[in-house]
């Protein structure tokens, strides 16, 4: 979640649109993300002549004064308060694997993305390990909210505690619904079915499974682990399987769900208006919106550089709407040429649209990144009436073979070169019939870098059948950013390619 902050000096700069040849054409300010900043704007003081001079021929009026602002101030920060108020949740995620850092958590923002489209306040997300202990303090912070969700622990396991310690915390015994045992009985017969496995491997768990606090509700299954919600003293908890697709899956029934109605019935939900920009640093989007007057009035905006991108969401109260008028239009003035969308929509996803609305297909040709940009295109569903395919040429024969680069190209410039990107993308139009070719060919890292070409060294280039263009960037930094940086690089070339030769402009 975004930290609150009176100014904010960023880091994190993105790629350069189409800049000049050169390995150095496009340095960043720097490589690592910020986390998620909360503009706040500062109220001006009074003059300070004019405060002494009125304090002088009263002892007592600059006190009188300093106590009326001091309470006037208070009453304007409470009406803010109150505008944007929402009833609080906790958001407590299990698992040693999590805590560890063996897997990403992926609960915690889905559920925290969730709570604010339904104007409740995400006060906190708790990782937590399958210590008892631990677990015990996460889930009693969880029990002073108005919303306690929790995620995972859920399974048939010696190490699952979840349930057990949720049931302790509260005084209510744990009670087998017989219902819910013959449905986690037959999803484990089909289990053990298509593993070819024994039932007998599944049946010690099937009970424990099926053994809930006294009082809570089955929210039904997604695998064998079921949900359920209950009524705590003064929190509505709902309980939730770890793995992801079950969690969302459950997550709509448990919004359908009598205490997580009541506290939906205190809600405020926020218009949400979201900008996103592309080749321009955080710190200069930050102080865009500065100038524009950050959060207040009714308005809670937050900045995130995200994925090399620059997100600001602002949360606009009931009477915020003007203020948010005001500020996305001082951001388009100011940051206009970096704005690829108002949306939600990732670049992926944007590119396909563009080809989709002329009618264009895409195919990729990738060498460092080694499929990452096919990935994130063929993540979109139905990207099928529009991508082609990729071809991977990491190695210079594959190169020449697969995609038709000139052997004189490559002996006169090295597979890391503009020349070598250009012949990648037009190549691979030809080889996969596609309208528009994307290509990117760089140094990934560790090794492989030389004083000419160092590691970090990425060409792009975007073919279409009406125009061309191509960008660099050369950022030393570590072998997996690289790799995901080029690919976003290479997605919003396609962007400003296709977008220029739309509507003449880029």
């Amino acid at each position: 979640m975004a930290a609150r902050a009176s100014g904010i000096a960023g880091r994190e700069a993105a790629l350069r649109g189409n800049a000049p040849a050169g390995p150095s054409a496009s340095l960043h300010e720097g490589n690592v993300p910020l986390s998620p900043a909360l503009v706040r704007r500062e109220q001006a003081a009074e003059p300070r002549g004019q405060a002494e001079r009125s304090d002088r021929g009263d002892p007592g009026r600059r006190d009188r004064q300093g106590g009326a602002a001091a309470r006037d101030a208070e009453i304007d920060r409470e009406g803010a308060a109150a505008e944007l108020s929402r009833p609080r949740a906790v958001v407590v995620v299990t698992g040693s694997e999590l805590v560890r850092g063996d897997r990403r958590d992926l609960n915690g923002p889905f559920l925290a993305h969730e709570l604010v489209s339904l104007g409740i306040d995400p006060a906190r997300i708790i990782v937590v390990g399958d210590s008892p202990r631990e677990l015990e303090a996460a889930l009693r912070l969880g029990l002073d909210a108005d919303l306690c969700l929790v995620s995972g622990g859920l399974g048939p396991t010696h190490d699952d505690r979840t349930v057990e310690t949720l049931a302790r915390i509260l005084g209510k015994e744990l009670v087998v619904d017989e219902q819910l045992e013959r449905e986690i009985e037959s999803v484990s017969r089909g289990h053990a079915e298509r593993l070819r496995r024994p039932y007998a491997d599944f049946a010690p768990g099937v009970r424990k499974q099926a053994a809930l606090p006294e009082g809570a509700r089955p929210l039904g299954l997604a695998g064998t682990a079921p949900g359920f919600v209950i009524q705590a003293a003064n929190a509505a908890v709902v309980v939730l399987p770890g793995p992801p697709p079950e969690l969302r899956r459950l997550w709509a029934a448990a919004l359908e769900s009598a205490p997580v109605r009541e506290v939906l019935s205190r809600a405020r939900p926020a218009e949400r208006r979201t900008l996103r920009f592309y080749g321009v640093s955080e710190s200069a989007v930050a102080r865009a919106l500065e100038d524009a007057g950050g959060d207040d009035d009714g308005i809670e905006a937050t900045i995130c550089a995200r994925e090399f991108e620059i997100h600001v969401d602002l949360l606009v109260g009931e009477s915020g709407g003007p203020r948010a008028d005001a500020i996305a239009a001082t951001l388009r003035e100011r940051l206009g040429a970096s704005l690829f969308t108002e949306d939600e929509r990732t670049i992926a996803e944007i590119v396909l649209e563009l080809c989709r609305g002329r009618s264009l297909t895409l195919g990729t040709a990738e060498s460092c990144t080694g499929g990452l940009v096919a990935a994130r295109l063929t993540a979109v569903p139905g990207s099928s009436d529009v991508f082609r395919g990729s071809v991977v040429a990491y190695a210079d024969d594959v190169k020449t073979g697969e995609l038709g680069v000139p052997m004189e190209v490559l002996a006169a410039h090295g597979a890391v070169s503009a020349q070598t990107a250009a012949a990648m993308a037009t190549g691979v139009r030809k080889r996969l019939g596609a309208d528009v070719g994307l290509s990117v060919t760089g140094v990934a890292g560790p090794g492989g870098g030389t004083p000419e070409k160092p590691v970090g060294l990425v060409y792009l280039h975007a073919a279409a059948p009406d125009g061309d263009l191509a960008a660099d960037f050369s950022v030393p930094t570590d072998r997996e950013t690289v790799r995901a940086r080029a690919a976003v690089a290479a997605l919003h070339l396609a962007r400003r390619l296709l977008s220029q030769n739309r509507d003449g402009s880029g």
